[in-house]
């Protein structure tokens, strides 16, 4: 009897060892991907910014941005509606994401003189009611837009 629970418990160790794996390989995939997306969001984003500048409004560039994200393949969601839950409800505040991509990644778009921490706020409550992993802020009223780049990696604490 001893002997099959050792072979047992052994066996149950090899199980959770092999999930731990597993779920490391995933996150480290999923990471990867992330990467990988976030790369062709700041790509595209520079493309839009060369060819317009600064000076128009967001909704111009979130329609260009996502024609190019669209034309490098990527999947994207425009005005993705965002409900809160409370008390277990699923409730339509009016929240929406400007862009999500791949199912992953938030893009919000300003095009504002200087990003103001209730922007970075902003970003952070959706990031954190919607629980991706990956969030950016970009800003483009900026000359060089590379300046108008937040990145937002992790979880807010709730």
């Amino acid at each position: 009897r001893d002997l099959v629970v050792e072979q047992l418990q052994a066996r149950s160790w090899a199980v959770r060892q092999l999930r731990a794996a597993a779920d490391l390989t995933h996150s480290i995939d999923l990471g990867r991907r992330v990467l990988t997306d976030t790369e062709q969001i700041l790509g595209a984003a520079i493309a839009v910014h060369r060819a317009l500048g600064p000076g128009l409004l967001e909704s111009t560039y979130e329609a260009c941005l996502a024609f190019e994200l669209l034309d490098r393949g990527l999947a994207i969601v425009r005005q993705a509606a965002l409900p809160v839950v409370y008390r277990g409800v699923r409730i339509d505040c009016g929240y929406r994401l400007d862009l999500v991509v791949e199912g992953r990644v938030i893009v919000e778009i300003k095009a504002v003189e200087r990003v103001l921490p209730v922007h970075e706020a902003q970003i952070l409550t959706y990031q954190k009611l919607s629980e991706f992993p990956v969030a950016l802020l970009l800003n483009f009223n900026v000359p060089l837009m590379k300046d108008g780049i937040k990145r937002f990696v992790g979880h807010p604490a709730a």
